[in-house]
């Protein structure tokens, strides 16, 4: 269940303000990753009494998916890109968002995105394939989707999977083309990202 099934209407004029705990969520996040999202600590970062915050979630998966459709939505390059941009665009201006949120491809992975600025984001994916004329326009968008969010997972540690050691006798061809390639995480994205489109849009 997300944090939009359930919302809490507010009853008091002071009550404190959904978009005060989104944007605290938030920071907590990008400083100190999901395990620093904690309803104490918002009520802390908002000087109020976590009794108050509780007033408006019930949960710290409230917290979660709030945060989640918060980061997106104060992303002016995903804005712009439902606005106006290709698909690819659109994926790319994406994973870009994720890298920058490490924090939301962990939190994807436990909670279905259902605030507003990410079902605007996958109307428009949708929509796009659609125009595209995919065979199946929402199975097409979860391929899509689900390849940004794995590329973008694993993109932080492209320096360590570069410097790691491969052992020769067990993968020769392997460790052959490993000790050559530069890897870059953008480029490798772009490269299946495309070849992936072309596949769903056939």
């Amino acid at each position: 269940m997300s944090y939009w099934s359930h919302s809490k209407p507010v009853q008091r004029k002071r009550m404190i303000d959904v978009e005060d705990i989104a944007n605290a969520a938030v920071i907590l996040l990008d400083e100190g990753g999901v395990r620093s999202l904690t309803a104490r600590a918002v009520a802390k970062r908002l000087n109020v009494a976590p009794a108050s915050l509780y007033s408006r979630v019930e949960s710290v998966d409230d917290l979660f998916d709030l945060a989640l459709d918060k980061a997106l939505g104060a992303d002016p390059s995903i804005s712009n890109a439902i606005s106006h941009s290709s698909l690819i665009e659109l994926m790319h201006a994406y994973y870009l968002h994720l890298i920058q949120h490490r924090w939301a491809c962990q939190v994807i992975a436990i909670r279905a995105p259902r605030g507003p600025n990410y079902l605007q984001l996958s109307e428009r994916m949708v929509t796009l394939l659609s125009h595209a004329r995919a065979p199946d326009p929402l199975g097409a968008a979860y391929a899509l989707s689900n390849f940004t969010i794995g590329s973008a997972s694993t993109a932080p540690i492209s320096d360590s999977e570069r410097t790691a050691v491969v052992d020769p006798e067990i993968a020769p061809t392997y460790a052959r083309l490993h000790a050559a390639h530069q890897v870059d995480t953008n480029a490798v994205f772009i490269v299946g990202l495309t070849a992936l489109t072309e596949h769903v849009t056939k």
